[in-house]
């Protein structure tokens, strides 16, 4: 009897981004008159309803979060933060595995990207749904894009071949959980699919929307606002 995979979210929300110059963790800044970065991001993706549990990891101490309405929604559960990204995503699989099948499917979805939709959602699970190990949303270059060495040029590299990682990224359960603990430790992991890659495998891409932006800088900020008005 064939058992039919589950979804699960996973949103690292551990960091401080020391870039935003800000009195608290990004996340917490208000995005809307009512609303956090962080709840606007959460809110996208309960409204995708695919969900079984969306898991967020918030860093012991944190001040912010059990003040927040919605971290007492039942989709969500709370796993504690680690000190990088692949630890908090470790620690939020860590709290699902009595719950999840190692073939289940797990979207990692970046804290500071309100502006993603259901429909960018729902696209990247009809696209990976009956592969093997899964792939990202991500956003081809337009750019003309060069290879820097101590501020001097060194060569332009073919923008078509160049993709820009977006979240959510969607990998089996089972595979994710053995990829980010063989490269734990590792800086240059970055993203899910970057511990994928490490273990040898090529995961898919699945092209996503412009306005899936990430807060990083404070002008970012004011973007998310505009693309958040444009999409209603």
């Amino acid at each position: 009897m064939t058992t039919t995979a589950k979804f699960w979210g996973v949103v690292p929300a551990a960091g401080v981004g020391k870039r935003m110059n800000a009195n608290r963790p990004k996340q917490y800044l208000l995005l809307s008159e009512t609303q956090t970065v962080l709840e606007h991001t959460l809110t996208r993706l309960i409204d995708a309803q695919v969900f079984e549990k969306i898991v967020v990891a918030i860093s012991d101490g944190d001040a912010y979060w059990d003040d927040l309405l919605i971290s007492k929604h039942e989709k969500i559960t709370r796993a504690n933060g680690g000190k990088e990204r692949a630890d908090s995503v470790l620690n939020a699989l860590a709290a699902i595995q009595n719950q999840a099948n190692l073939k289940d499917w797990v979207l990692v979805h970046d804290a500071a990207r309100p502006c993603i939709t259901s429909h960018d959602i729902h696209n990247l699970i009809a696209e990976l749904r009956d592969d093997e190990m899964g792939g990202i949303l991500a956003l081809s270059s337009h750019d003309t894009l060069k290879d820097v060495d101590d501020n001097q040029i060194v060569s332009t590299l073919n923008r078509n071949r160049i993709w820009r990682a977006l979240t959510p990224q969607m990998f089996r359960y089972g595979a994710l959980k053995s990829a980010l603990e063989f490269t734990q430790g590792n800086a240059e992991i970055t993203d899910e699919a970057s511990a994928l890659e490490a273990q040898g495998f090529s995961p898919k891409i699945v092209e996503g929307r412009s306005d899936n932006i990430k807060i990083t800088l404070p002008e970012d900020l004011a973007l998310a606002q505009f693309y958040l008005v444009q999409q209603r």
